[in-house]
């Protein structure tokens, strides 16, 4: 092959220009751009000395650039690297970064980078966060350039009204001119670069404008991929901080000092800080008498500290100092403790509410001189409040220098404030708990004071024993029960095991005798080992638990126990039911309407009584099963206390359906149930067998014992007439007293049964309450078994008097309007013939004036 000589090849080439870049691109393009992004390629241009770039040259330092945007992920080294060219480029003197940041709310620039020129080094220019200068917007050419967000070339700066020569004299230089421009990320500024003295020339041109222009575009690339870098490692240490102070927020509720410290030592790793501290503030507003009277007397100077914005003196009784630099170490500073800390956080609440802003940011010392014996020294300070729902301030965090040296900015400050709001508003929590923990001890005490005044005495023992024994002496259970055996009622002599039982003749102290002679006749108190001290003070004490009022107090407690009683034992519906059931179902019967207030639940609800706020449905039935439960909860009271524990629950779970099926709006509902039941008892051949069958059925057992008790509670409507007519006045008594109520209390027009005004129709009333809802449950139980008959018989009966009752009023009625339309006849009459003869003189007075 012929050798080509290199003018000759240079020729074609010249003549061929597609061809030369035909083949450039296939032969070698793709190996120098692969050149060109190689790691270890350094630039070929010459920058000892300014001098014109050729295109070459320019294109090599452009490709240097990419080069280092490539490799460097450090921001500084990749800005001054291009600060570098690029003052070459404009042949600048110096060239140096401000950063645009917010602090305490206010704009303003700092040196990053400084004094960057064609050979310097990074160590030189890079700016420590200690000896950074700081341009407010309002001051020099820097602050109107990120104010106007314009680019400015200013040949003479001494003609300039923004220039502003305090850096100058700190640096002994003398500024000239000046080129300067904005770095943005869309509308929000993020940096200004400045470059000062042109080199052999009296200031920049026009086309050094360019220049900086079109490579601008680098540094704002980097400047961008920086910052939203920079964004989302902050908005996941955010993330992460809310995650994990959420976490340990909830899992401490009891009090405000170990919630704060569990999610702040939580997130330690997350806050970027050397050593963090809250203090905890008192929230005392008032003082106490004897704290005020020194300072009246003049004995005491008055208090002349900071406050906080709701007045109260600044006084923290504890600061939790968090060390991480060093050995990590946790400090509880108490408040009589003055010392670093809590002299900071003094002075840092004062200051925010003096500034009136969220947060602050102190740059510099706070405090001169190390802190502690270590040596640490406060660099710069972010203090924010924490603030409860009602906008007052809990709590003081703040953290102390930032572990990169640099200040604490913007984002910091969004960081932290996100974590003591949360902190704020995690403090429901602990004030929701500390109020649910008052109201648990206020109950607690008011319960106390109310069984003080409704638990049986030890000398109000004396009235059931007759004086015969204190069981303050200590008293064995042999004594007590020859005692009991002696001192109690026969009950053949009071009738206790008939239907038609009538209280008229006994005393309040008579029922309780006969309360506890129940048990006796059940046969519990041997078979559970029932204390006789311990029945006789519970059943005292249930006596006194009923309200002194006209209808619902211990005699129709009682009553309503004993019916249970009567159709347990007469009315054979204990072959069901064990020794423990019958033990409950009695006590549940005497104890189904202790407390009650005389009024019904619906005024419950309309008078808005707590009681209906607490319970939802079966408001006073719900509240006469907790306080019976109550009572039994006291060791002195408790008649179950011997038992086993599936024996207790057992006994308090029939007590609640019993005492829950008392409420009338129930019934309804099981009626249908009960009637099955009764059916199917009749397809069995023998009583032994359906016996057999119930007692293994709990729910059909349950649901006869709901119906029980309403049978009891009715019990009044089926005793003999001599007894029915006067508790029914009683009852509607009652009602009347609660029509009163809301016609007085509540403005509203009574229901006529509650009517007070109604009352001549009580007959009918009382009628048509045994026909609707009485009738059913003893035709169904005399239906069930025949032994309760005589309750169906005496309703049928007391049915036929008030009826007679009702017809004997409506024959007055109808007897009275009667009268009164023979009246209005007789009117009508006597009005007619007066106007007839009115008529009839009428034509003879014409005559008379015509003649």
């Amino acid at each position: 092959m012929a050798v080509v000589d290199k003018d000759v090849a240079e020729k074609f080439l010249d003549s061929n220009p597609d061809f030369a870049k035909e083949y450039y691109d296939a032969k070698f393009r793709p190996k120098v751009i692969s050149d060109l992004f190689k790691d270890n390629r350094t630039s070929q241009v010459n920058t000892s000395s300014f001098h014109e770039l050729s295109m070459f040259e320019e294109s090599e330092i452009i490709f240097d650039m990419v080069r280092d945007l490539q490799n460097n992920l450090q921001m500084e080294k990749a800005i001054f690297k291009f600060m570098k060219h690029l003052s070459f480029l404009i042949r600048a003197d110096k060239m140096s970064l401000f950063m645009y940041r917010m602090r305490n709310g206010t704009a303003e620039l700092a040196t990053r980078l400084f004094n960057v020129h064609k050979d310097a080094n990074l160590e030189e220019c890079l700016v420590h966060p200690d000896n950074e200068i700081v341009f407010p917007l309002d001051i020099g050419i820097l602050g109107h350039v990120a104010t106007t967000k314009k680019t400015v070339n200013i040949p003479d700066v001494l003609q300039s009204i923004h220039y502003s020569d305090f850096v100058d004299e700190i640096q002994e230089y003398k500024t000239k001119c000046v080129l300067a421009t904005p770095i943005m990320n869309g509308k929000d500024m993020v940096a200004v670069m400045m470059a000062v003295n042109k080199i052999g020339a009296p200031h920049f041109t026009t086309q050094d404008e360019e220049t900086l222009k079109k490579y601008l575009n680098f540094a704002n690339l980097i400047l961008r991929v920086f910052h939203l870098s920079y964004l989302h490692n902050c908005e996941a240490r955010r993330g992460q901080v809310l995650l994990w102070s959420a976490s340990k927020v909830f899992e401490e509720m009891t009090d405000i000092e170990r919630q704060f410290h569990k999610a702040l030592y939580t997130i330690r790793d997350f806050l970027n800080c050397e050593r963090y501290s809250v203090g905890l503030l008192d929230m005392t507003k008032t003082k106490e008498f004897f704290e005020l009277w020194p300072v009246l007397l003049g004995e005491k100077p008055p208090y002349d500290g900071p406050k906080t914005p709701d007045g109260r003196e600044i006084n923290f009784y504890k600061v939790i100092d968090y060390i991480l630099h060093g050995k990590e170490e946790i400090k509880h500073i108490q408040a009589t403790t003055s010392g670093s800390s809590n002299d900071i956080l003094c002075m840092l609440s004062n200051q925010s509410k003096a500034s009136g802003i969220r947060w602050v940011t102190f740059l510099c010392s706070v405090q001169k001189g190390p802190v502690d014996s270590s040596g640490w020294v406060i660099k710069n300070v972010l203090s924010l409040p924490i603030v409860n729902k009602k906008e007052e301030i809990v709590a003081v965090a703040s953290f102390y220098n930032r572990k990169d040296g640099k200040p604490f900015d913007e984002q910091d400050e969004t960081i932290m404030e996100s974590l003591t709001q949360f902190l704020g508003w995690s403090v429901l929590n602990a004030d929701t708990y500390d109020k649910w923990n008052k109201l648990e001890n206020r109950k607690d005490i008011f319960q106390d004071m109310v069984l003080y005044h409704i638990k049986c005495r030890t000398d109000e023992t004396q009235n059931v024993l007759v004086g015969k024994v204190t069981f303050s002496h200590g008293c064995k259970e042999e004594e007590l029960e020859a005692i009991l055996s002696e001192v109690l009622p026969s009950s053949e002599t009071s009738e206790l095991f008939e239907f038609h039982f009538c209280d008229f003749e006994h005393s309040h102290l008579d029922l309780v005798k006969l309360g506890i002679k129940m048990y006796y006749e059940l046969g519990v108190v041997d078979k559970f080992h029932v204390p006789r001290e311990t029945l006789t003070r519970f059943c005292y004490s249930l006596s006194k638990g009923y309200r002194q009022i006209t209808y619902h107090n211990w005699s129709h407690g009682f009553n309503v126990g004993q019916t249970m009683f009567t159709l347990l034992m007469t009315g054979d519906l204990k072959r069901y039911y064990t020794d423990l059931d019958a033990m409950a179902m009695v006590t549940a019967g005497l104890c189904h309407d202790i407390d009650h207030r005389g009024t019904n639940n619906l005024y419950q609800m309309k008078s808005g009584n707590p009681l209906a706020k607490l319970h939802g449905s079966s408001i006073l039935e719900r509240h006469h099963l907790e306080t019976g439960k109550t009572l039994l909860r006291d060791p002195a009271l408790n008649i179950y206390q011997n038992l086993s524990r599936s024996q207790h629950e057992h006994v308090i779970h029939l007590m609640d359906i019993a005492i829950i099926a008392t409420d009338l709006a129930l019934y309804f509902k099981k009626r249908t149930m009960f009637q099955k039941i009764v059916d199917q008892s009749k397809t069995y051949e023998s009583w032994d067998e359906w016996t057999k069958y119930m007692r293994q059925e709990t729910t059909r057992k349950e649901i006869v014992m709901a119906m029980m008790m309403t049978a009891c509670d009715l019990s009044a409507i089926a005793k003999p007439w001599e007894i029915q007519s006067k508790v029914a006045l009683s009852v509607a008594a009652e009602f009347w007293e609660q029509g009163d109520l809301e016609r007085t209390v509540l403005e509203q027009q009574p229901i006529p049964m509650m009517d007070r005004t109604k009352a001549a129709d009580l007959p009918k009333m009382q009628c048509g309450f045994i026909d609707f809802v009485c009738a059913f449950v003893y035709k169904e139980f005399s239906r069930f078994h025949e032994e309760i008959t005589p309750m169906l018989e005496r309703l049928l009966n007391n049915r036929k008097e008030w009826n007679a009752l009702k017809e004997e009023h409506e024959a007055k009625l109808a007897a009275l309007e009667a009268a009164k339309v023979t009246e209005e006849e007789v009117a009508n009459a006597t009005i007619a013939a007066k106007q007839a003869t009115a008529a009839e003189a009428a034509p003879q007075s014409k005559t008379c004036v015509i003649n």
